[in-house]
């Protein structure tokens, strides 16, 4: 049993484990891509979902061209690039998510774009960015040439 004020810590028995992943969906009427994650950790008789919702303009357009500062390419190129990064950030943000106790129980989540409510986390997805740039590049380099 947790006391109130203990932290919730996860051994690395009970780590979660991503069972697949879809998308990226764009969703109607938000300027963001969703990927579904379906989760479960050892201790869980079940898989459960995850939304994660990564925001265009506040997440994706941002790392894309303020910290990786890419430009250029054919369509199909700014569209694999795309592809890339908001997977990228997506997967950052369910490490955030887990650390930060969200998944820790048997519910179905959605893990909504870094801004409003949860704009607390957006200093260590924009601390990822910063710390992975040169490594993400070098993967757009490789697999898309630009």
């Amino acid at each position: 049993m947790i006391n109130a004020g203990e932290e919730v810590c996860h051994t690395m028995s009970d780590a979660i484990a991503i069972l697949n992943v879809s998308g990226p969906y764009r969703e109607p009427r938000e300027p963001v891509l969703s990927y579904d994650y379906s989760i479960q950790r050892p201790s869980w008789a079940t898989p459960h979902s995850v939304r994660v919702k990564v925001g265009i303009p506040d997440e994706l357009d941002f790392f894309k061209t303020t910290v990786l500062q890419l430009s250029g390419g054919s369509p199909g190129q700014q569209i694999k690039v795309s592809q890339m990064l908001s997977r990228k950030i997506a997967d950052r943000k369910m490490e955030i998510a887990d650390r930060e106790g969200m998944l820790s129980e048997r519910l179905d989540v959605m893990i909504s774009i870094f801004t409003g409510p949860l704009t607390h986390l957006r200093p260590q997805l924009e601390a990822w960015m910063q710390a992975s740039a040169a490594t993400v590049r070098q993967e757009i380099r490789a697999a898309v040439g630009i």
